[in-house]
């Protein structure tokens, strides 16, 4: 069936709060309403088929949400039917993710294409874990406008996942700080642990893009300014019901990746957040309190083609 089935809206509190504050709580229940489904329709199953890397979000043990990079050939990721998902691939030696897809826990998936700017999520929940394979089944799905999308070309090659070093952060480093100062694209994980992740709770990941020197670096804390976008606040709407997030930087030169978990604040007042951010409706907050370096871990050649036409009309912390 197209569109959302259910008689609740497919917004939580959280998101429901954000559109409120706007004025927009009508409008964005029929998109809604219109977009999210509890089924993937063909294109999408297509789309996923067809990706050499996803980013996978999850929440470990103690609650804390990372975001993680799996690659493999064209057709790794496949959906045996419009409601379930394999995934087959070893996940990287050291990715938090090992020890997060546990039966029946709440995962997230973002598809993303840079050299076409498309991407599709589906939010989703784990059947089966094994060493080279992830089964999932759907909660929700729904697509995404190609917004903020820088345009790579990506060339991939087979590598072993069990070579990949790690390096535990008990801060941000100087190398940590240079990655995240000269990227122009990192994803962010977060969690709704408050409603059933069977319907409209569980976790979301999402990419973040801008120009280089978008993020502000204070210490161990990050703000990051919130551009125009679809007006969903899957991101923003889960950091108002449970404050913590997982950040994922990578470095497109060398294929390493820094992930980060910490807490995360929505900060609403544009004129006091995002002073010298043209473009930017408000900001959030993100306060590191654990990470680490995964050291080689994409198998990936990137050529950059073009910033996001919406780059244009924003700006950098100054």
């Amino acid at each position: 069936m197209d569109g959302w089935s259910e008689s609740f809206s497919p917004f939580h509190r959280g998101e429901r709060e954000m559109h409120e504050r706007l004025g927009i709580a009508e409008r964005q229940d029929i998109m809604g309403r219109r977009v999210m489904r509890r089924s993937m329709p063909d294109q999408h199953r297509d789309f996923f088929a067809q990706l050499p890397f996803v980013i996978l979000g999850s929440v470990d043990d103690a609650g804390a949400p990372w975001a993680s990079i799996l690659t493999g050939p064209a057709g790794f990721v496949t959906t045996p039917t419009d409601r379930s998902m394999r995934i087959e691939t070893k996940a990287l030696s050291g990715d938090p993710i090992l020890g997060n897809l546990v039966p029946n826990a709440p995962v997230s998936l973002l598809g993303i294409e840079p050299q076409t700017r498309r991407r599709n999520r589906a939010n989703l929940r784990v059947n089966t874990y094994t060493e080279d394979r992830i089964d999932l089944r759907l909660a929700m799905s729904f697509g995404n406008c190609p917004q903020y999308i820088q345009t790579r070309e990506v060339e991939w090659s087979e590598f072993d996942a069990d070579r990949v070093e790690k390096t535990v952060l008990t801060h941000l480093t100087d190398r940590a700080i240079a990655l995240i100062a000269r990227s122009d694209t990192f994803f962010v994980a977060s969690h709704n642990n408050v409603d059933d992740p069977e319907t409209i709770g569980g976790v979301d990941v999402n990419h973040r893009g801008g120009k280089p020197g978008f993020v502000k670096i204070d210490g161990n804390t990050l703000t990051i300014p919130d551009f125009r976008g679809n007006n969903a606040f899957s991101t923003l709407g889960n950091f108002i019901v449970n404050p913590r997030a997982g950040l994922l930087f990578l470095d497109f030169e060398t294929g390493d990746v820094l992930q980060l978990t910490g807490s995360a604040q929505v900060l609403h007042d544009a004129e006091e957040t995002t002073t010298g951010v043209m473009g930017a409706q408000r900001s959030w907050s993100f306060t590191f309190e654990q990470g680490h370096f995964l050291h080689n871990a994409v198998p990936s050649h990137w050529r950059f083609g073009d910033y996001a036409m919406q780059l244009s009309k924003t700006g950098i912390w100054t």
